[in-house]
């Protein structure tokens, strides 16, 4: 398993950045390939994706920590994906969201495409810090 780790700091309260993480059904709007996502019962999450022109719907269980700002999340199938994302606050308008992906590497590329090896890692980085950049417009936007 590879393991990536990255972080952006939003400009807004750690209760308003919490709640923004929790609306799935807004993922399309900063995930990249996400085309439609929504809540299901007992904490599961489905999303639509598309990626490298490949269609797929992927299923994921979720869970919270509330008390520390942790919701982690992992996959119910393939491609075999966990992460977390915790929160922390830096004052009281500014929030920190660590987002941590454990992947295989191979799996993933048999899923959903894309480049092999070191490429591969630098792909999945890049999308994750944009990702990131994105939740931090929409969340600073009140979208």
């Amino acid at each position: 398993m590879s393991t990536l780790e990255e972080h952006v700091d939003v400009g807004v309260p750690i209760d308003e950045a919490w709640d923004s993480l929790h609306r799935v059904e807004n993922y399309p709007r900063f995930v990249a390939g996400v085309r439609e996502a929504r809540t299901e019962a007992g904490g599961r999450a489905h999303l639509d994706i598309e990626a490298s022109g490949r269609s797929r719907e992927i299923e994921a269980e979720l869970s919270d920590r509330a008390a520390e700002r942790v919701m982690e999340w992992q996959t119910t199938g393939a491609p075999d994906l966990m992460g977390s994302f915790t929160l922390q606050p830096i004052d009281d308008n500014h929030t920190r969201i660590q987002a941590r992906l454990e992947y295989d590497p191979d799996t993933v590329r048999e899923a959903l495409g894309g480049p092999k090896g070191f490429a591969q890692a630098n792909a999945i980085e890049r999308t994750v810090r944009s990702d990131l950049e994105h939740f931090k417009e929409c969340v600073e936007q009140g979208r």
